[in-house]
């Protein structure tokens, strides 16, 4: 998992690095999937419920599983989200960045920094003996002290030998502790939250999903191992 995780990290950090004004989502799914095929890695969404593309390339208003296409041309000020998973040797793991084409608005740029924030504030308290969805409430208050809403039907999970594997972690309190943590579980933590109402629709196509009001919406994601004293994040 440690070099799935490696391999996934890189290519979304070359990924990142090339995405710019003028380029189609498409040209990056291509140059990903190309990465990780090279780097011995197989991409794991490519196939998956009958999901035909390497990367999930949300824009704006797009929250997750955006599907990569020749005309869709980035533009200046776009927000993207670069969802993707690895598998190598049977193990999995799976992660999103969110970053800013060209000049973004404060409002997009508020988005993302929060993002990261309220992802990192997370993988700051997890360890053996804490109740799962303490991990949620903390990622709520950071959100909507922000002004922002959880988009509450989109969640992180438990992965492994499967990309998604229980438990379900949601992203808000719901009243509920939840399971404890244990040394040696491994879970994807992605808070994904819109500037708007967090009510989201799916199109057309049966994959994009997008803000029921037009509003802006991110998400970031890394896969994490518990140890013994905290968590090692797999995915940097």
């Amino acid at each position: 998992m440690r070099h799935s995780a490696k391999i996934l990290a890189k290519t979304l950090e070359e990924t990142s690095k090339i995405a710019k004004a003028g380029m189609s989502t498409l040209e990056l799914d291509e140059f990903a999937e190309k990465f990780i095929r090279a780097n011995g890695g197989i991409p794991a969404f490519k196939g998956f419920n009958g999901f035909k593309h390497t990367l999930c390339l949300a824009v704006n208003e797009e929250i997750v599983h955006g599907i990569p296409k020749k005309n869709k041309i980035l533009k200046d000020g776009d927000l993207l989200t670069i969802d993707g998973g690895v598998i190598y040797k049977g193990m999995y793991s799976d992660a999103a960045r969110s970053i800013g084409i060209g000049k973004i608005d404060e409002q997009k740029t508020r988005l993302i920094k929060t993002a990261y924030h309220a992802l990192y504030s997370a993988l700051d308290i997890i360890k053996p003996g804490l109740h799962l969805n303490e991990i949620g409430k903390l990622i709520q208050k950071i959100v909507e002290k922000e002004g922002f809403n959880i988009v509450k039907e989109l969640t992180g999970h438990g992965i492994g030998r499967k990309l998604h594997e229980s438990p379900t972690v949601i992203n808000y309190w719901d009243g509920n502790s939840g399971p404890t943590l244990k040394e040696g579980m491994c879970l994807a933590i992605e808070p994904i939250f819109a500037a708007g109402s967090g009510k989201m629709k799916c199109l057309s196509d049966g994959w994009t999903l997008v803000t029921v009001d037009g509003s802006a919406a991110v998400q970031v994601e890394n896969t994490i191992l518990i140890t013994q004293n905290g968590c090692e994040i797999l995915t940097e």
